[in-house]
């Protein structure tokens, strides 16, 4: 059911709430259908905090493992690894660590100012 413009905006109504007598009901049922589908596929999409900070923890943690594996090749098969490759895979973990550590800490303070602010 389209409501007549006011001024340039033209709108639709799309809650059943407000259908007069005349209207087709199944058009904004469909309408609600969509918009309730579109709802659910953002849900699906959206991930939580828990999933973003398990994620930075597991590439946090590869890039350890990664140097792990990196410093055992060059102790035992020197010639196979790079020693650029190792100093830069290096780096790439200390700032991931250290990132994570500034983000803790700054959570951990976050937490105890909100709790003594009662």
């Amino acid at each position: 059911m389209k409501i007549p413009e006011i001024n340039s905006l033209q709108m639709n109504s799309t809650n059943i709430a407000h259908i007069g007598k005349n209207s087709k009901v199944e058009n904004i049922a469909d309408v609600l259908n969509t918009q309730n589908s579109a709802k659910e596929s953002i849900e699906k999409t959206c991930k939580s905090f828990q999933d973003y900070l398990m994620e930075a923890m597991n590439t946090m943690n590869s890039q350890q493992m990664e140097v792990s594996n990196l410093q055992e090749k060059v102790i035992t098969d020197p010639d196979s690894v790079d020693i650029h490759d190792v100093t830069i895979a290096m780096s790439k973990a200390r700032m991931s660590l250290n990132l994570a550590q500034t983000v803790i800490d700054i959570v951990v303070t976050s937490w105890n100012e909100i709790t003594t602010t009662r």
